[in-house]
């Protein structure tokens, strides 16, 4: 069932879309006055985006309805017979949102970055549109444009102002991801040109085609190993350690807080919804992954030497939270999975931050290094803390609802047999105590001890306000999903429902 409404008001989508790349491409006639404009500018458009955003959406989307709205539909090219498509639903509305508010915020973390500060500014704002344009396309060649316009700006961001190995993770980063891209629109030309006489890429059209069950499973693979890539999941997660490791921080809150999350919203947005046979043969293998993911990041975390690497395997193993939610077909495994895309949207982009800010005082980045930061740093040690305690899924932080209703949603379905459900159910929860073990050490090592003292580069001081401001705004809306989680379950409970009729009446 996939339903549009239409409004009669503004363009409110293209003007998201279209404004921050359009408002970045400016940046190269500025008069050449030093850095501080460029980045207020970058700033300022950001935060205009943003309350944009928040204006349109509180006005014009009714919270209440699963059908798509604010729906734009523009024939684009003629010859080619392609469309620009964009509304949003339910399930878009959280990561479009989650888009504006850690972009702006990664726009300011990137405050530090002075050389080529035009070009690193625009590939920001070329970024938060792509984001923008993928989460809200009602068209899967449009889908498609919008993925691969992610590509090009954080190669560049990562070849250029990445760490010492930065070339061999950005090539490492683009061979995995622009070759998964393949199978994106091999899925795609394959799904649009089944079964009609006019090729059609419209989602609310495709929703309701049917396939012979090969050709879905051969489509749902195809679009399954673009989506495993991007999130990531086990084994096609080997880049992301690597690009974590060497990216400048403030691309690494744009890669953990949002980009990961594009391959968790394909995977429900196309393989969920347009795909809904070959999606309940694959779910039971799949959830066997995710659990097997929980437990392989939680076990390889440990044994990462850099700080980043260590956190991006944290981000590897809440992404297995995420596939079980999806592959549970349940409403409360759905929504938990949904939860959970948003709260570590936060919680991920807070951590490589606080990651970036101890590495910029210190110029550590290995464990066997660091030591005693607590005493010279106490607001970043404090700030460290509280989001490592969310991320493990502490009870009042935003992970700690999320991975509860996953737990539910696999606990209460009736779909799978008794034992299996044990058996995943005690995976998941071996992994949340694993969980603990590594970012708790990861707390010990840097923070205790009396190392730092006796390292002759230790010139330390502690978060200035624009960190401070920082790290306590990312951090609320962690503590807000913690303490009323139905702030974003609200967003998307009856477009679950919507998604999840399909797999009774067909």
């Amino acid at each position: 069932m996939y339903l549009v409404f239409t409004t009669n008001s503004l363009p409110w989508l293209t003007i998201f879309v279209v404004l921050p790349i359009s408002a970045g491409s400016l940046i190269f006639f500025f008069p050449h006055r030093g850095n501080k404009v460029i980045r207020r500018y970058t700033i300022y458009i950001s935060i205009l985006e943003l309350l944009l955003m928040t204006y349109a959406f509180s006005y014009y989307f009714q919270l209440d309805d699963p059908l798509i709205q604010l729906t734009e539909d523009y024939k684009w090219i003629n010859f080619f017979d392609f469309y620009w498509r964009l509304g949003i639903d339910g399930l878009s509305l959280g990561p479009v949102l989650l888009t504006g508010f850690i972009t702006t915020l990664a726009t300011l973390a990137s405050w530090p970055v002075t050389r080529d500060s035009r070009l690193f500014s625009f590939l920001m704002l070329a970024m938060y549109s792509g984001q923008i344009g993928l989460f809200s396309s009602q068209d899967l060649l449009l889908f498609f444009i919008m993925w691969e316009l992610e590509l090009i700006p954080v190669y560049l961001l990562l070849a250029m102002w990445g760490g010492k190995k930065r070339l061999y993770s950005a090539t490492k980063f683009i061979l995995y991801t622009a070759g998964s891209s393949v199978f994106l629109l091999l899925g795609a030309l394959g799904i649009a040109l089944y079964g009609s006489n006019e090729p059609t890429f419209h989602f609310a059209i495709l929703a309701n085609q049917s396939y012979p069950i090969t050709l879905e499973i051969l489509l749902y693979i195809g679009f399954l190993i673009a989506f495993a890539v991007k999130s990531p999941i086990m084994p096609l997660h080997t880049w992301l350690p690597d690009t974590h490791g060497e990216a400048h921080y403030s691309t690494c809150m744009l890669l953990a807080g949002i980009l990961l999350k594009m391959g968790a919203y394909g995977l429900i947005r196309i393989n969920m919804e347009l795909l809904s046979h070959a999606h309940s043969l694959f779910s039971p293998w799949l959830i066997i992954v995710g659990a097997m993911q929980i437990i392989y990041a939680a076990l390889t975390s440990p044994g990462q030497r850099n700080l980043k690497k260590r956190i991006a395997y944290s981000s590897v193993s809440h992404m297995g939270f995420i596939i079980i939610g999806i592959c549970s077909i349940s409403d409360m495994g759905l929504n938990g999975a949904i939860l959970q895309i948003i709260s570590h949207g936060f919680i991920g982009a807070a951590l490589f931050f606080l990651a970036g800010t101890s590495f910029d005082r210190i110029r550590l980045a290995y464990f066997d290094e660091m030591g005693g930061m607590a005493t010279p740093m106490p607001k970043i040690f404090m700030m460290f803390s509280i989001l490592s305690l969310a991320s493990l899924a502490l009870p009042g932080m935003g992970g700690f609802f999320a991975e509860l209703i996953v737990f539910f949603g696999i606990i209460i379905d009736q779909k799978f047999l008794l034992i299996p459900k044990i058996l995943i159910t005690f995976v998941m929860a071996v992994g949340m105590i694993l969980t603990p073990i590594y970012l708790l050490s990861m707390l010990r090592q840097m923070f205790y001890g009396y190392k730092l003292f006796n390292a002759s580069n230790s010139y330390c001081f502690d978060s200035g306000p624009r960190e401070l401001f920082i790290s306590i705004v990312i951090l609320l809306p962690v503590i807000a999903i913690g303490i009323y989680p139905d702030f974003v379950l609200s967003l998307s409970v009856d477009k679950v429902e919507a998604i999840l009729s399909n797999y009774f009446y067909r």
